[in-house]
């Protein structure tokens, strides 16, 4: 294992809720429009200090995604997923972007997500 590096960001940070890692920047922000099991999740084109899990096919409300799971390297903690590959061709544009999860982060004003009954009760859905 090396040296860990972990990159501070200025402007308007979100970072892991459990260590303060800065996670990306409000202006890379693609979409907030995408759900996941925890309610609310947004869709990023680049974020920094996290590390990838293994490849695997993850079907989801848009169909068939090869994804990586993404953590902290603050804590290790989960922190959502990176599509490498859509299996369909109208989701293309998603390959390379990331998803955070808001209810595993702090937005840039500090404000933290909670999660209703309703959001639990949703599936891991990439769009409303």
């Amino acid at each position: 294992m090396g040296r860990l590096f972990v990159l501070t960001l200025e402007g308007s940070i979100y970072k892991c809720k459990y260590c303060q890692t800065h996670l990306a920047l409000a202006d890379h922000i693609i979409s907030k429009s995408f759900h996941c099991s925890h309610g609310k999740a947004y869709l990023f084109d680049k974020v920094v200090n996290v590390t990838v899990g293994a490849k695997e096919d993850r079907m989801m409300m848009t169909g068939m995604h090869t994804v990586v799971d993404t953590f902290c390297v603050g804590c290790g903690s989960i922190v959502g997923w990176k599509y490498e590959a859509a299996h369909d061709k109208t989701q293309k544009y998603k390959e390379g972007k990331f998803i955070l999860e808001r209810f595993k982060v702090a937005g840039p004003d500090g404000s933290l997500y909670t999660v209703s009954l309703d959001d639990q009760l949703g599936s891991d859905a990439d769009e409303p």
